[in-house]
């Protein structure tokens, strides 16, 4: 494991715009959340500028080629076929699609976990105040056994089913998801898994049946507006929430009072429409770029685990602090969660400092990166046992 550690002192200089700002020391430990760009990201938003001076109106097919490079990207990293991955600007656009494609009127129950993402978590929320829909949901503690408990509450009038197989608060890893995606299918409800917290940040494989959705705000550096959702081989769902890309190949044909027509392939049928492509030259460099430095998932996993554990050891020695999230290699995400009644004034405290970290409730969130040496981690654990102990005298 040690030798497929990333050198991060080697990384580091091309991200220095995010690293070394004017004003003093700033030690990213947003890992979980927003990861530093590399210079690459730039190049991609100036080819985005460059392509669209160029061509102007014609610009779209050098945009779906861009799309397209994104997808054998991401389909190496996660499974499947490229050609079985939609994209969208946020996973709330994409979410909202995959619900409005289930047959609520013959299955009126949607299952999910009280530990959802806040996107999903308020929007199923409100869906739960409507008359005709029944929202279970299923508390994420023990995440031992989340996956068994979510299946056995499903049955014949269940559409759809939602859950995270790394959860936000905790980076704790949800065991038994393929099981899940077996009795979901077998009972004929349709699986999303929220995958944000695995992409690029620990080794997941989509379970062939599943939607997958995720982005490349966190782990993988693309920044805002790329995200993605795997849509299972040879799906024939019919969103209500249609985007006009989702019909393109029929966009000639006379209108007429039919059935609206779909695009022949499961994603197509979830794409949206006009978008802004800046995202995905930015995406499609960042993504070159960690090819060329051999970032594979695997490599960031490794480096990820050490980091982590780093952080988990010097936690322990500090009085206030207990630790959320599992201490076992294979049952943790990519972060570290440490529980405190006072995490959102030590967010304030660490950020004076030049430590940036973010907080959920009562957890405080701490998230390394490749770019992110051993040193920093200790100067920052440092900076928060002091914090902590001004705010408890």
């Amino acid at each position: 494991m040690t030798a497929l550690r990333i050198d991060s002192r080697a990384l580091r200089a091309h991200y220095e715009d995010f690293l070394a700002p004017r004003g003093g020391r700033r030690i990213l430990l947003t890992g979980h959340s927003h990861q530093a760009w590399p210079r690459a990201a730039r190049d991609g938003v100036l080819e985005s500028y460059e392509v669209a001076a160029r061509d102007v109106d014609d610009k779209w097919g050098a945009v779906f080629a861009a799309q397209d490079e994104l997808r054998a990207h991401i389909a190496a990293r996660l499974g499947g076929a490229p050609r079985d991955y939609a994209f969208g600007q946020n996973t709330h656009e994409l979410l909202v699609r995959w619900l409005s494609a289930l047959d609520l009127s013959k299955r009126s129950k949607i299952v999910t976990t009280d530990g959802e993402f806040h996107a999903a978590f308020r929007q199923l929320r409100r869906a739960s105040e409507l008359a005709s829909l029944e929202v279970v949901f299923v508390e994420s503690s023990p995440v031992e056994t989340l996956s068994e408990r979510v299946a056995a509450v499903l049955d014949e009038t269940t559409a759809g089913v939602l859950i995270s197989c790394v959860m936000f608060g905790t980076s704790s890893i949800v065991p038994g998801i393929e099981a899940l995606v077996e009795r979901a299918e077998r009972v004929g409800a349709s699986v999303l898994v929220d995958g944000y917290h695995a992409f690029d940040a620990v080794s997941y494989r989509v379970p062939e049946r599943a939607f997958f959705v995720a982005g490349g705000y966190k782990y993988a550096q693309w920044g805002e507006g790329a995200c993605f959702l795997k849509v299972p081989s040879g799906c024939a769902m019919r969103p209500v929430l249609t985007g006009w890309f989702a019909g393109f190949s029929s966009l000639s044909d006379r209108r007429t009072r039919g059935e609206v027509a779909y695009e022949s392939d499961g994603a197509s049928r979830f794409a949206g429409s006009t978008f802004d492509p800046a995202s995905f030259f930015r995406a499609r460099a960042v993504a070159r770029f960690f090819e060329e430095q051999a970032l594979t998932v695997e490599r960031l996993r490794a480096t990820s685990l050490a980091q982590t554990q780093r952080i988990i050891d010097r936690a322990r020695t500090i009085e206030g602090l207990a630790l959320a999230t599992p201490e076992a290699p294979e049952r943790r995400g990519g972060f570290v969660s440490l529980a405190t009644p006072h995490a959102g004034a030590l967010v304030t405290k660490l950020r004076a400092e030049g430590v940036f970290t973010d907080s959920r409730g009562e957890l405080l969130r701490l998230g390394p990166a490749p770019y992110t040496e051993d040193h920093e981690i200790d100067e920052a654990m440092d900076v928060l046992a002091r914090a902590l102990a001004e705010i408890a005298r």
